[in-house]
């Protein structure tokens, strides 16, 4: 069902995710539905980084589906093509491995991602920056908030320059972690 219209791409994709999230909650205090985290990589793209690519915007809408719901990679190169579809499956972790093997590999692979996919990786170390800082969970302390940070600069750094405005972003939210107090 592939869209040839960039908007319909994005919209298509908005509902895909809002579909595939659906039962989904994030691990802050709130416990917010889960496809705000998308939504939000969407518009740190749009509004932060100027980001009108419509294979960038789709993918990080859909960035987790793979990982987190019982999508599959046929199943988006079908709707979405697989332009799109690989930009998924780059920001995608093989969570049979342990989790520190996990982000030890996204740091390695990061050089090698296409651009679309270093632009939504940005965006979602970004917005989970931002969440660490202003909501973390209660059970993440300050030492481990500060681990997750200096993992996810890390992480970026090795991504190489992939847009001013975002990096900008993505550098208030490293530090916003770092100052933040807390237990």
């Amino acid at each position: 069902m592939q869209q040839d219209s960039p908007i319909a791409i994005i919209i298509d994709a908005l509902a895909f995710a809002a579909h595939k999230h659906r039962d989904q909650r994030r691990k802050n205090k709130g416990a917010s539905p889960y496809i705000y985290h998308p939504v939000t990589l969407a518009h740190i793209l749009v509004t932060e980084g100027g980001i009108t690519d419509p294979v960038a915007l789709a993918g990080a809408l859909l960035h987790d589906t793979v990982e987190d719901t019982e999508t599959t990679y046929a199943e988006l190169v079908e709707r979405f093509g697989a332009e799109v579809a690989d930009v998924v499956m780059e920001c995608t972790d093989d969570k049979s491995l342990p989790k520190a093997e996990r982000k030890e590999l996204q740091v390695e692979h990061a050089p090698s991602m296409s651009p679309p996919a270093k632009l939504v990786k940005i965006a979602d170390k970004t917005a989970n920056l931002r969440d660490v800082a202003s909501h973390p969970p209660a059970d993440l302390t300050r030492s481990r908030r500060h681990e997750y940070a200096n993992w996810a600069k890390r992480l970026v750094d090795n991504l190489g320059e992939v847009n001013p405005g975002l990096e900008a972003s993505f550098a208030r939210a490293h530090a916003a972690v770092l100052e933040s107090g807390g237990h």
